[in-house]
């Protein structure tokens, strides 16, 4: 039986007396068997969970490989002065420097947080934020601009520009419609649009957005309702699609670079009849799933996959090995440890109460689980 320690923090009393009758629950810890390294650079992780639209119930949790405690909700016990915690659906978290950035999508906003205590150093005001990433001392993060609605007539996306030191908006430049992730490859940023507020109009487009000049310079037609982003290690770039939920299926695409072309001359090499909701590169493995509805059966379809990326061909339609991969009921958050090749999965069960972490080794073996906040979703690991 697992060795579980949960201690309620005292100073309750006190985040009552700031937040009144804001009901605020405390940490929690619980010890995992974590097998840390002394020679390991990586310290930790943060794990964001969404919480469910209009709730703000999002909410940060932390594991530390040094002593190996999972700490769940630590933001309030960080920041008891502040109201309504997180906020309203986390989408994003990321470290840059000693900095924690949390993109709260719902309650339009960034938080800057100490990425070693916690506490807020400064919150960034941006609409519908949606993605963030980094560039020589600059944030760029995603927006869909307009109000969290469904709209045929919805505005064009944008991405804004904030100074890492200052902490303040340098400007903004628009993309296309309901743009999600970004990646940053050489002096361009590339940004998935999904058009998903002017359903069934998506999106289908990857805008090009120059850093020096911070201007879009190109559009690259892909498929519709684009979502996730990653580039791999010889610059490909890896795009997914939602497609339309009914009709048109999730598919993964391929963007390399034309034959002695630059950064702006990407094309779509290869389409991939792959589903994928979300996806983590290490070396030359992709691993990804997905969860799609299936309107016939009106059930879940959930997958598992790991692509080479250098043959661009599935390798493996599974990466738990073990069988256990039947206690996740809907995967929602997906990482891979960059030292040790531990595979992390998130669970978001029935997307009202609380979900589960599992981790797998590279061989994909059950390792452990714990429990989490509502809808566990982002995870960003800590170094040294």
């Amino acid at each position: 039986m697992k060795n579980i320690i949960y201690i309620f923090i005292i100073i309750c009393t006190i985040t009552f007396s700031c937040r009144e009758d804001e009901l605020v629950l405390p940490t929690e810890y619980e010890i995992l068997p974590v097998n840390y390294s002394n020679s390991s650079k990586i310290k930790g992780i943060y794990l964001l969970n969404e919480g469910n639209m209009g709730s703000n119930k999002s909410s940060l949790d932390y594991l530390d490989f040094e002593t190996g405690f999972y700490a769940r909700n630590i933001y309030p016990e960080k920041n008891p002065t502040i109201v309504k915690e997180l906020g309203d659906v986390g989408n994003d978290i990321q470290v840059y420097g000693n900095k924690l950035y949390v993109v709260i999508n719902c309650s339009h906003k960034v938080e800057v947080l100490d990425v070693s205590t916690g506490k807020r150093i400064k919150k960034i005001d941006i609409p519908n934020c949606r993605y963030i990433r980094f560039y020589r001392n600059k944030a760029y993060v995603s927006s869909y601009v307009g109000p969290v609605a469904i709209d045929a007539d919805a505005q064009l996306g944008a991405i804004f520009k904030i100074d890492t030191a200052s902490l303040e908006v340098e400007g903004k430049v628009a993309v296309g419609y309901q743009p999600d992730e970004l990646e940053i490859v050489g002096q361009y940023i590339y940004v998935a649009n999904s058009g998903g507020y002017r359903v069934p109009d998506y999106d289908n487009t990857v805008s090009i957005v120059e850093i020096e000049g911070f201007r879009q310079v190109k559009k690259i037609p892909v498929g519709i309702n684009l979502h996730r982003i990653k580039a791999d290690k010889y610059g490909k770039l890896w795009v997914s699609s939602r497609g339309n939920y009914r009709n048109i299926h999730s598919k993964l695409f391929v963007l390399e670079k034309k034959e002695g072309g630059s950064n702006l001359d990407y094309i779509v090499t290869d389409t991939l009849p792959i589903p994928c909701s979300n996806m983590c590169i290490r070396g030359d493995s992709l691993f990804l799933y997905s969860v799609e509805f299936n309107y016939q059966t009106n059930e879940n379809e959930v997958t598992y996959g790991i692509i080479d990326v250098c043959s661009k061909k599935m390798i493996s339609n599974h990466f738990i090995t073990d069988g256990s991969q039947n206690e996740i009921k809907i995967p929602y958050g997906i990482n891979v440890n960059p030292e040790n090749g531990d595979i992390y999965v998130t669970d978001a069960k029935n997307y009202v109460s609380s979900g589960k972490l599992y981790c797998y080794n590279k061989f994909g073996h059950k390792k452990w689980d714990v429990r989490t906040g509502d809808i566990p979703a982002h995870m960003v690991f800590v170094y040294k």
